[in-house]
């Protein structure tokens, strides 16, 4: 019997310390009021109350915490992109990442394992050596190696040349890694409770009060609370949200489903991704196989998985890892991708002054956690918009100054 249980379990003198503070009811008025308790909203409300010293904020979600896309997703980390944009974004996040288990004093069980973004053909060729020298241009480590170099590094994958699509080369990312996506969203929840921040689940958000320009409280289905200012982070619902604050969004929301195998000894120590093929792959600690594949091609609100899906990964997971043939898939699911038509996340103002968003993530939104809550965060507290933020902006559509990032979005949609 493990010793914690013995001095913990069996004592009334050692109580263990509650992760989250007991359920209160909402409070008639807040300073901020954030609707999404998914990973990029918790973040915001930490960073808030940590950094800006702003408290008296509500989180709020309709569903259980961090229960979205957050628990939907492969947990990939990297910043490995495309545009110069792009890069210096993920780049601070990944600076993050790497000390967030010590800020938060929660194990994210954050482990870099290098990320290869495998080639086929030769455009996919020139657009990984276009993309390696933009990386190294920011000073992301990022190069452009070959079959030689892969096989020495990932012996496992397949390389031979008589398979429908052989591998030419790979963009290899030596700092890419993954993490436990819940406990990312759980360090931040309870660092942001113990500062004072309250989050409210089974809360849905039904309407917005809006008056000459400016948010004044946020409707839901357990009442109606002011607010000072609002900020939207609910991934695959962004754009019916915003209808409720009374704009649109560029946005298109469609499945994007992922599945996991049953443990196995562990085999793959590197995330590798085909653009090509549609799929990812990395093995987490416990040795299960995560996998993903191509968005679904058509719009749906729905987290359904679909046999189909299953079929078309599993037949290319072999052409990568023939050995793979009789390993069992535990589970499936699917999550809500809110794609831009840049591929680039929206982050910042609204139409409305005192309203903020953080939408449009696509399949990329885990690994921008901790830049997106802190600089929304920055944002709310000053009212100026970070230099980091601003190509992200709303009016970039309009403006015709999109950031694309379509060659750089690790599987095809």
């Amino acid at each position: 019997m493990p010793f914690g249980l013995l001095k913990y379990g069996l004592s009334r003198k050692h109580p263990v310390e509650r992760h989250f503070p007991l359920p209160t009811e909402l409070k008639p008025a807040y300073d901020v009021v954030i609707i999404g308790a998914g990973g990029h909203g918790l973040a915001a409300a930490y960073y808030l109350a940590a950094y800006h010293d702003i408290t008296n904020v509500c989180v709020i979600d309709k569903g259980y915490l961090a229960g979205g896309n957050t628990a939907r997703n492969t947990a990939i980390i990297r910043s490995n992109y495309l545009t110069p944009d792009g890069v210096r974004f993920y780049e601070e996040s990944l600076a993050l990442y790497r000390t967030l288990s010590e800020e938060l004093d929660f194990n994210i069980l954050y482990s870099e394992r290098g990320h290869f973004t495998l080639a086929h053909t030769d455009a996919a060729l020139r657009t990984s050596r276009w993309r390696a020298e933009v990386n190294k241009h920011m000073g992301v480590d990022s190069e452009l190696i070959y079959p030689d170099d892969i096989h020495r590094l990932c012996p496992s994958l397949n390389l031979s040349h008589d398979v429908r699509y052989p591998i030419l080369g790979a963009l290899y990312h030596p700092p890419g890694a993954i993490a436990r996506h819940d406990a990312v969203a759980w360090g931040y929840a309870r660092a942001a409770t113990r500062r004072g921040v309250e989050i409210h689940t089974n809360t849905e958000v039904i309407g917005i009060h809006e008056e000459n320009g400016r948010v004044t409280a946020v409707e839901t289905t357990k009442g109606v609370v002011r607010c000072g200012l609002a900020m939207q982070a609910v991934a695959g619902s962004s754009g019916r949200v915003a209808k409720l604050a009374g704009f649109r969004l560029p946005i298109k929301t469609i499945p994007l489903q992922a599945c996991v195998s049953l443990p196995l000894k562990p085999f793959l120590d590197q995330i590798v991704v085909s653009g090509s093929l549609h799929i990812y792959i990395s093995q987490t600690p416990r040795g299960e196989l995560v996998m993903g594949g191509s968005t679904d091609p058509y719009g749906l609100y729905s987290s359904r998985s679909t046999l189909d899906f299953k079929e078309g990964l599993l037949g290319h997971m072999l052409e990568l890892f023939p050995f793979l043939g009789d390993v069992h898939v535990a589970r499936q699911w699917a999550g809500m991708a809110d794609m831009t038509p840049d591929f680039s996340p929206i982050m910042g103002l609204t139409p409305l002054d005192n309203y903020y968003i953080d939408s449009g993530w696509g399949t990329w939104g885990f690994k921008a956690t901790p830049v997106c809550g802190r600089r929304m965060a920055e944002l709310i507290a000053t009212g100026r918009v970070p230099d980091i933020l601003y190509p992200f902006r709303l009016e970039r559509f309009a403006e015709f100054a999109q950031v694309g990032e379509k060659g750089a979005a690790s599987v095809g949609h």
